[in-house]
């Protein structure tokens, strides 16, 4: 792990580091989907028994830890613990070929978005404060958070009761690994990344015969119209000063080249900043495709919102506090401000939820040569996402150790 002149130089030793490695690889090869993270559930909870954590479950498979150690704040720090439906494509020792049942199909599963590390890095602090409880008061709750992929995990472990079960905290502290390199760190203050829409629209239309479409309403022309039309949203209808993503991920229709469906189905995820530009898009969106559909012909077609993330917002006062704990960590040359991210994060609801601050950072996961090669550079949700093992394990480790004492230190 790396050194600093704060409490952040204790370090997990050889042997620790060693055991974590291994811990990381299993999460790795062995990731489940959103809300059915079972056995990860349990790993993370035999790992808090052999630390001589408390721990309980909450919000299906999501777990809690309480570490006491006296007197002081209470501080909460939560990973995120679901898997993608990707199929990995790394060609690691340990990649996963696990596989995962999502709306009635077998799909491959993957840690495509780093939250084997995440998990990993948290147990990492966690180990380090056990080993120093001389050097800290108070109380640290660890939230392992299932089902961040679909907004559904930190609601369910607030409907659960978590800060009914867990002491509340002051601050709530979170992070994500990211495409850039180890042993560096972005922070943002205010924003810090983007309120998501996902919806799903079925478009209905006639079938008829391929060679007969006269006697149709053709869902797939009528879908094909939305989808263009709905670019037009950010690039036609928003203050250029604003920032929107109007993006439509999945398109279905029809079962052969010859026949002209009854109906097609696409699925749209919308991000954006501020409240009123979310209503902006939302009811544009809204506009267009009902509008298409009556220019067609067709029934009304059916919206439905699948899931919603909130805002990730930084508490601008609770910021400095950590640059200072993070630059002192990993030295003020690595540690950037920046402007938001387009990504989303339900990370935001634990702390709203009680009217606490939170602040969320990145850390760096890969290599500088992987960086820096000839060929593209994976990010997340992408086959191909590998994180340096060594070098983001240690500065997920080392930057919240560096946070947690800056709050939880003597």
């Amino acid at each position: 792990m790396t050194n600093s002149t704060t409490a952040t130089a204790q370090e997990l030793d050889s042997e620790q580091t060693t055991k974590l490695h291994a811990l990381y690889r299993s999460l790795h090869a062995h990731p489940e989907l959103s809300m059915q993270e079972h056995a990860t559930a349990a790993l993370i909870e035999q790992e808090l028994e052999r630390l001589g954590i408390e721990h309980f479950r909450c919000g299906g498979t999501g777990v809690v830890g309480i570490l006491r150690n006296g007197d002081g704040p209470v501080v909460a720090f939560r990973a995120d613990t679901d898997g993608l439906p990707i199929e990995e494509a790394t060609g690691l020792e340990y990649a996963s070929t696990d596989k995962g049942m999502l709306e009635g199909s077998e799909v491959p599963v993957m840690h495509g978005c780093g939250h084997d590390t995440h998990v990993a890095s948290l147990l990492g602090a966690a180990e380090i404060l056990v080993g120093n409880r001389g050097m800290w008061a108070g109380t640290l709750v660890l939230i392992f958070q299932p089902g961040e992929e679909t907004a559904a995990g930190a609601l369910a472990m607030l409907d659960d009761g978590l800060w009914d079960k867990a002491p509340r905290p002051e601050v709530v502290f979170g992070q994500h690994i990211t495409p850039r390199p180890v042993g560096t760190i972005l922070v943002s203050s205010g924003p810090a990344a983007a309120m998501a829409d996902s919806l799903r629209v079925t478009v209905r239309g006639q079938q008829s015969h391929g060679s007969q479409p006269q006697d149709s309403v053709d869902p797939i022309v009528m879908g094909a119209h939305m989808v263009t039309r709905l670019q037009t949203i950010v690039s036609r209808e928003l203050d250029p000063r604003k920032s929107a993503v109007v993006t439509v991920g999945t398109f279905h229709a029809g079962l052969k080249e010859n026949i002209i469906p009854a109906s097609a189905e696409f699925t749209l995820n919308i991000r954006t900043f501020d409240e009123d530009v979310r209503g902006q898009v939302l009811a544009a969106v809204h506009r267009i495709i009902e509008a298409e559909a009556a220019a067609s012909g067709a029934p009304a077609p059916q919206i439905e919102e699948l899931y919603r993330f909130p805002q990730c917002y930084n508490e601008p006062d609770a910021v400095p506090s950590v640059l200072e704990a993070l630059r002192g960590a990993f030295g003020a040359e690595s540690v950037e401000v920046t402007p938001p991210m387009m990504g989303s994060e339900d990370f935001g609801h634990l702390g709203t939820a009680i009217g606490v601050p939170s602040v969320y950072w990145l850390f760096g996961g890969l290599s500088r040569p992987t960086l820096e090669g000839a060929a593209p550079v994976p990010s997340i949700h992408s086959p191909l996402f590998a994180p340096e093992l060594e070098g983001s394990l240690a500065g997920g480790v080392t930057a919240a150790v560096a946070v947690l004492f800056s709050r939880l230190g003597r």
